[in-house]
Order: C-alpha cells, then structure tokens, then sequence
C-alpha cells in the first residue's frame, strides 16, 4: 500500500462508510431479493438455485489480478482489484470483483486484513477478516467429521483395512499454528483409538476447500467430497470418503456455505468473496460458482489469483479454466516502483530512494511474469500502485524498460483516491479486453505425464534449469502416473517469494534447480499437488504476531485488524 502517514489506518476509513442495504447491491447485478439469503443488512448469500437458473445467461469479460513476486514492501493485488472495479463502474461499465474470503491464521498473524485497504476495501471489513458467515468454519467442521470418523472406523474393527502407517488425512484448523504441523493421535489406551502419526494443516489448503472452490453444484461438490483418499490398505489400495460413507455428511455441513456471498466495496459496487484457498500451497483461486455467477450477471468481473503470476495465474490457467471451462479477457500485473527495488537488491529502509540501476534488476521479475502470461496467449496490462514516494522518472523508466512486449503500463492511485485514481487503468484494460485479441492456450495437455508436467511448469514459469527428485519420490510419481492420475493437472506448491525455491532469489534467478520433497493425489479436487523446497501447509506466526496488536474497546470497536 502507498504512504500510511497521508490516511486514517484501513479499519477507521472503512467504518466511515455508509453502507448500502445489501438488497440493493443486489440490484445492481439484477439478482432478485427473494435469491438472497440474508446475515443482516450488509451481507448476504445468493441461492444456488438462482445460480442455477442463470446458467445460460451471456458471459461478460473477464479480467484476471496477479502480480510481481510479492515483498515486504506491498504490491496491493486485491486494494488494485476492488479499485478497478469501482473504476470500471465510474465510466460507465458494469462490473463486479470476485474475492477470495480471508483465512483467519493470517489475519490475526503476519498479513492483517485482508479486504483491500485505503480507499479501495471491501466492507464489512471486520467481519470479512473475521468470521465472515462461516463458510472457513463448516469447511473445517467437514473435513475434521472425515478425519474423525476415519479413526473411528479402525478403533470399531476397521474393516476397510486401513494401514495404520498409511493414514493419509490430517485435521485441519484456521490458524498458523506450528505446534500441530506433527502430533500422534490416538494416546491413551484401548479406549482412546489406535495410536497413529498425523498432523494439522491449515484449513484453507484442505482437499475439501479446494473441491468447495471447484464444485459447481451440490450433487457435484457431494461427488467429489467421495473420491478424496484418505488412507491406503497394506496392498496399497487407496480407501475413499465415500468407502467411509461420510462424504454425504460432509455436503450437509457445506450445503450453506457453498452459495456465494455479496457485500459491497467502500464505493457501493458489488463484491462476490466466497472461498479461500492459498496460491502457494494450493490453487490460489476464488469459487467457480462465484466467478461464474458475476460472469452472467456483470459486464466486467475482476478476480484475482493468490500471490506472483507464477503461482496463483498459473494455476488459475491451468486448473480453474481447465476445471471450469473458462479464460480471461485480460490479465492485469499488479507491481510497485517499492517492490521492483527490492527485487532489484535494495534493502527494505532505502526503498524510498531513488535507484535507477537496481530498478533496471528488478524489472526483469515483472518482465519474466508478462512473458509468462504471454505463453497462454494473453493480452497483459500493467498497474503500478502507486506510492508517494514514487518519481515520474521511475514510472517512466519502467514503461520505457517493458515497451518492447507491447504492454500499457499505467499508473494506479486507488488507496489514496479510490476508484477516480484508477480510471485510466480502466480504460486501459477495457481497451485490452475489448480490441486485443486472445488466443488463449492451457499450457500443457492433459496427456503429458505427471512428470512432464512438472518439468514443463518449472522449467517455462519459473525459468529453472532442471527438476531434482530422488528415486524414491520419481518412483511415487510413477505409481499415480500408473493409477490412472496421470491426466490431472499439478499443483504446485512453492514459495511465493521467488521465482526459485529459494526466497532469498529476488528478482530473475537464472541457473537454478527445483527440488521436489513430495506428491500427493487430491482425487476430489481433481489435481495433483507436488510439494517443493520447504514450503509448509501449516504456517507459523512471527515473534510479533498481528494478534498482539488487535483488541476491542468498550462500543465493540475492533481496533489494530490493520
């Protein structure tokens, strides 16, 4: 985000805003009152069964947010999100913005809220990064009434023939909590089930959140929540939710929060935030239904993928458009002057200073994401969120640098202007998604081998020399490849930092390896996810946690969210 010093703190401009009735939101993407589903004045949840009804509707133009490598300096994905769609909407364009919802572990961690920021939110801001309407918590209720019936299953004579060393289902919970990356379960005695390794990861890298973000209906989302694996026999036969016969309970559980939720920007547009996935450890993207919904409903919709392009577009492209059957009109690149300093080797202190050379190196991290997006045949534009300390030298350096790859490179004052900072970006990216043609292509067919599919994604998105796996591992691919898991796509996870593995290589690494630690099958979701480096599903909190700061005064005011 730009200079804090010139604006109040995110939470204080967003309770200054005179919300709307969500009933009126609604009326501007005309869904009626009767299909929403209300949680007071300011949110709601819109029926699947007139999603449904609107299944044939036209589409609208859809407009893909990624981004540079993130920093500790900001690049602000989701404030240039809701921005454009304010702006959009100013100049006379229909538009909505898909979000994903906020997992709480990093709210209340390193991150903060997570609802945009400055002039450019999306409110309630507090409940958003908060409790929302519960969709987080039935996902985590889902997939723990799996893990718990799977070890009531072995301690009532496990007929299924679990291999107790096979168990392949953590729990899950909603915070950074390291002390559960690793536990054994079951301690006790006879009466306390059977003693087995296991572990926590956080709820919104869960299988079952992926499928809940993949599922386009009820009876689908049942369907998938049956072929998830959670164990192997000693034959190694894989063991299934639905061999358990709890997948059904499962789909009771998500029956509500699988209907999309409507609330409102600061500027009174509507945003559709359901499902939460993280891009670095999972596929980084908002619901099918939603995005889907605002398709028929709106003239422009903006989403955004997790993290750099490298994750969250990436596997935007090749999991949710493969999925879903969809693809974007444009995709806008999200960078700052702040952040391409510091991938150009300037320490965070002296990002305020003018440094043409290190900007020059860091550059190269933006024009190695536009490349990328140009491989899926994909018109780009880029938006600078702008900081006040950036110079008119330095915006035009950038745009003088990446004028070869024909990309409009604008100028984003949303955080201090809301959308009327943003309009030339919105006319920018109309003019791409209007005029420019697209030939968009997934980046590798479904008949590669898993294998290949690693290789190709390594060695085209990040730029790496080679893949690393030891015989172990490359034998474990062979196996799903052998299953019949061949044809999925792969997920990768991989820090966010980096193009590498390594999160100290900012910037454009060149002559680097990836090394592979594990591969897993997520049959419901219907991906393969392969685990790099030492990415955790299970993250932890820093030595000051955000939660320190954040408490409430005596009117119910939560202060310190961000």
């Amino acid at each position: 985000m730009p200079d804090a010093r010139i604006l109040p703190p995110d939470i204080e401009i967003a309770r200054g805003c005179k919300m709307h009735r969500v009933g009126d939101i609604a009326a501007k993407l005309d869904i009626p009152g009767d299909a929403l589903h209300w949680y007071g004045n300011d949110k709601a949840k819109i029926s699947l069964d007139f999603y449904r009804c609107r299944r044939d509707a036209p589409s609208g133009k859809l407009v893909l947010m990624t981004a540079v490598n993130p920093t500790p300096s900001g690049e602000g994905k989701t404030t240039t999100s809701i921005g454009l769609c304010d702006a959009l909407n100013r100049i006379g364009k229909q538009a909505a913005v898909c979000l994903r919802e906020p997992s709480i572990g990093p709210c209340f961690g390193m991150k903060g809220g997570a609802a945009g920021g400055g002039y450019a939110q999306v409110v309630p801001m507090e409940d958003i990064n908060l409790h929302f309407t519960g969709d987080i918590h039935a996902i985590e209720r889902a997939h723990n009434l799996l893990a718990a019936c799977l070890d009531n299953h072995i301690h009532h004579a496990n007929e299924l023939h679990f291999d107790p060393r096979r168990i392949v289902w953590k729990r899950v919970v909603d915070m950074n909590d390291r002390a559960l990356r690793n536990v054994i379960v079951g301690l006790g005695g006879v009466s306390n089930a059977f003693p087995h390794e296991s572990g926590f990861e956080i709820t919104v890298a869960s299988e079952v959140m992926a499928i809940f973000c993949l599922a386009e209906s009820l009876t689908d989302l049942k369907e998938r929540l049956g072929r998830i694996i959670v164990g192997y026999t000693r034959k190694r036969e894989p063991i299934t939710a639905a061999d358990l016969g709890v997948h059904g309970a499962m789909t009771v559980l998500l029956k509500d929060a699988l209907k999309p939720n409507l609330v409102q920007t600061l500027e009174g547009n509507p945003a559709i935030i359901h499902g939460g996935p993280f891009a670095n450890i999972a596929h980084g993207c908002n619901s099918v239904i939603a995005t889907k919904l605002a398709l028929r409903q709106a003239e422009y919709t903006i989403t955004e993928a997790g993290f750099g392009a490298d994750l969250g577009a990436e596997k935007f492209l090749n999991i949710k458009c493969r999925k879903a059957g969809m693809r974007p009109d444009a995709v806008v690149i999200v960078a700052t002057v702040r952040a391409l300093k510091l991938h150009g080797g300037v320490p965070l202190k002296d990002l305020t200073k003018p440094n043409v050379e290190a900007l020059d190196r860091g550059i190269e991290n933006l024009k190695k994401h536009i490349e990328n997006v140009y491989r899926f045949g994909l018109p780009v534009v880029v938006a600078l969120n702008h900081f006040s300390t950036d110079t008119d030298e330095e915006i035009q350096f950038i745009q003088d640098k990446v004028a070869y790859l024909a990309v409009p490179v604008v100028k984003a004052d949303h955080w201090t202007r809301g959308g009327e900072g943003t309009e030339e970006l919105a006319r920018a990216v109309v003019d791409v998604a209007e005029n420019k043609k697209t030939d968009f292509q997934l980046l590798y067919p479904d008949s590669c081998s898993l294998w290949q599919k690693v290789g190709i994604i390594c060695r085209e998105i990040y730029g790496a020399t080679d893949v690393l796996a030891d015989k172990r591992l490359r034998a474990k691919f062979q196996h799903l490849q052998d299953a019949g898991y061949g044809d999925l796509p792969v997920c990768m996870a991989k820090t966010q930092y980096s193009l590498s593995t390594d999160p100290g290589l900012v910037g454009r690494p060149t002559r680097f390896d990836v090394p592979l630690r594990d591969v897993q099958v997520s049959a419901g979701a219907g991906f393969v996810v392969v685990l790099t480096g030492d990415v955790m599903t299970m993250p932890g909190l820093p030595k000051a946690p955000v939660a320190q700061q954040i408490d409430i005064d005596e009117h119910e005011n939560v202060v310190g969210l961000f």
